[in-house]
């Protein structure tokens, strides 16, 4: 669940703003690794609130036991209607401009229909978190390892062109960065967005089996893992591309298949849709349980507290929630709705 939810847009689609704020690969790589320490910090956190309070919820139920009524309260509108619809709507979009990259290579991709594709994501695993925890689960465990086994064949394809002495964009890594807080932060809200989900455990930690174990455990193999993926995935990146046409391509991973894949490069996208389809559902599995519990402590109606008679989903809630990502995508773009979330 934190693997799968973690990787999904962002290490296809981030990279490439990562670099254009920083303005050279050696501080995009040092970017990507900060981010990924603060997450592991941040991650700690929540595995030791986790097992001393054992309520789903995550963020939400923290604040209420500790802090008082009023900020959990506004964290749970916060939560509910602009963050995790924020985050889904984000994500659709990255899955909906990679399959649709795969048709219109050759020229800009039409928004009508990225648009209309990342809306049918979008319904087509609320119904399914709607109607089965346990075949959302499942798609969780496909998505997960097909991402990885992507991000494996970039990994590789980077490091055998590394070894053969292509290393002219690392002779001068750090050339042109740029200075100040502005340019840094919002890299940094970009290299953030793609280790988002590492705290998408506690939300259902009520449905965790021994969280006193698995959950510490779950942060300390997932977190480290994608640390070093998303490293190594950019050095491959940069390995294969220049700063000019990493920052010129609309699909960074899809650029990279054409130069080393060729007629192959149709596994990347595969696996970038995957991928991100895969995060979308973790949003959603996870999404829904917040929203649930803040109705049943009373911040939010009734009616999203209540859960399907045979099938045990909070489908008020996803519903809810699907409705507001379908709104968020008709007057957004990726880079402003991650900005938005941050």
């Amino acid at each position: 669940m934190l693997a799968g939810t973690m990787i999904g847009s962002g290490i296809f689609m981030s990279p490439q703003w990562v670099l254009y704020y920083m303005g050279s690969p050696g501080a995009s790589l040092l970017i990507w690794a900060a981010c990924g320490i603060l997450s592991m910090l941040g991650a700690l956190s929540y595995a030791e609130l986790g097992t001393v309070i054992k309520e789903s919820g995550g963020e939400y139920i923290y604040i209420l036991r500790n802090v008082g009524i009023l900020p959990a309260f506004l964290l749970a509108y916060t939560s509910v209607f602009v963050v995790r619809p924020a985050s889904i709507a984000a994500i659709s979009i990255g899955f909906s401009e990679y399959v649709v990259a795969a048709f219109f290579q050759d020229c800009p991709l039409p928004q009508v229909v990225v648009k209309c594709t990342a809306a049918a994501c979008i319904l087509v695993l609320s119904v399914i978190n709607c109607l089965n925890v346990r075949l959302a689960a499942s798609l969780m465990n496909f998505f997960t390892a097909a991402k990885l086994i992507v991000l494996l064949v970039i990994t590789v394809g980077g490091m055998v062109l590394l070894v053969k002495g292509n290393t002219h964009v690392f002779q001068n890594a750090f050339e042109n960065t740029a200075v100040g807080f502005g340019p840094i932060g919002v890299a940094f809200y970009q290299g953030l967005w793609s280790y988002d989900g590492w705290n998408n455990l506690n939300p259902v930690i009520e449905e965790l089996k021994n969280p006193e174990v698995n959950l510490p455990r779950a942060v300390m193999i997932a977190v480290p893992l994608v640390t070093c993926i998303y490293l190594l995935v950019n050095v491959s990146y940069f390995t294969v591309m220049t700063p000019q046409e990493f920052l010129s391509s609309d699909a960074v991973a899809i650029s990279w298949g054409l130069k080393v894949l060729g007629s192959w490069t149709w596994l990347i996208s595969l696996g970038a849709a995957l991928s991100t389809f895969g995060s979308v559902n973790g949003i959603f599995f996870t999404g829904g349980r917040v929203c649930y519990v803040a109705a049943r402590e009373g911040h939010l109606p009734n009616i999203l507290s209540m859960v399907h008679v045979k099938r045990l989903t909070p489908s008020p809630a996803l519903i809810l929630t699907s409705a507001i990502s379908l709104s968020m995508i008709i007057p957004s773009d990726f880079s402003t709705l991650v900005n938005f979330t941050r």
